[in-house]
């Protein structure tokens, strides 16, 4: 395999990948496949931080390896985007669509995740504005420190969801919150205006987040960092960003909930 990388590698590489939309030569494919093979851990690692222990990073990677290579089948060099950039969200969506395939949250976690969500929903449906954490662990029956123990358990959901946070039941009618690389070529105009509205609708509810809140989410998802370099960003410990985090996909998904069951049942 080295020698495909050394036949390549000194070769313009925006040429290279116009020559393999022409033609999907599988030598050319091997050489994306190793040359962009660590950016698969790179992100399977990323990752792999927030997620309980019984999630393998071995797992993690493989699934991420089918991210790759539909990355590579799909990626058009017309568009002014780098390669690296539009694989890593593929292969993070592949983890994510492979972790939800095999449903490795208990259901009881489940339940908590949907009934903190539906109680910050109908708080803030009831005051009008974001509701502090007090009320939340008010509502729940919670003390603060029962609270914050909720948010840690729940965290792994909420890492899946937001990758999830659009979804109708068909492939054509996802958008996730990180969809901002997709291609329109094989989309009819009223579907892709449609798509531009739902992430300008996501993008108006991470607007209205609490102000910590919209930094981690900003960091974690747009500029890449773990959890725990947000915390050394924003000087508080890795567990407080994990459940700034939480609440702020709760506080996501509840908005968002409302807007597509309108858009469902157009």
């Amino acid at each position: 395999m080295s020698r495909v990388l050394d036949k390549y590698n000194q070769m313009d590489e925006t040429k290279l990948w116009k020559e393999y939309r022409a033609t999907k030569n599988r030598e050319l494919k091997d050489y994306f496949a190793q040359k962009y093979s660590p950016l698969v851990k790179h992100v399977a690692g990323r990752v792999a931080i927030g997620m309980p222990q019984n999630v393998e990073f071995d797992d993690l990677v493989s699934y991420g390896v089918f991210g790759l290579l539909d990355a590579i089948e799909k990626f058009d060099p017309a568009r002014e985007i780098k390669f690296k950039t539009y694989a890593m969200t593929r292969i993070r969506g592949s983890i994510f669509d492979e972790l939800r395939s095999v449903d490795w949250i208990p259901r009881s976690i489940r339940q908590k995740a949907k009934q903190l969500e539906q109680i910050i929903g109908m708080l803030e449906n009831k005051e009008g504005q974001t509701v502090e954490d007090d009320a939340i662990a008010k509502e729940l029956g919670l003390t603060g420190e029962e609270y914050s123990s909720l948010l840690t358990q729940v965290r792994g959901t909420s890492l899946v969801s937001l990758n999830d946070i659009w979804f109708l039941g068909d492939e054509n009618d996802e958008v996730s919150f990180m969809e901002t690389l997709e291609s329109p070529a094989n989309l009819n105009p009223d579907v892709i205006i449609e798509k531009e509205e739902i992430k300008n609708v996501i993008v108006e509810a991470i607007k209205t987040l609490p102000e910590k809140e919209k930094k981690v989410i900003v960091l974690y998802y747009y500029e890449d960092l773990t959890l725990k370099e947000i915390g050394e960003v924003l000087e508080v410990t890795e567990s407080r960003i994990s459940q700034l985090h939480t609440k702020a996909v709760m506080r996501l998904r509840s908005k968002l909930s409302k807007v597509k069951s309108v858009v469902s049942k157009k």
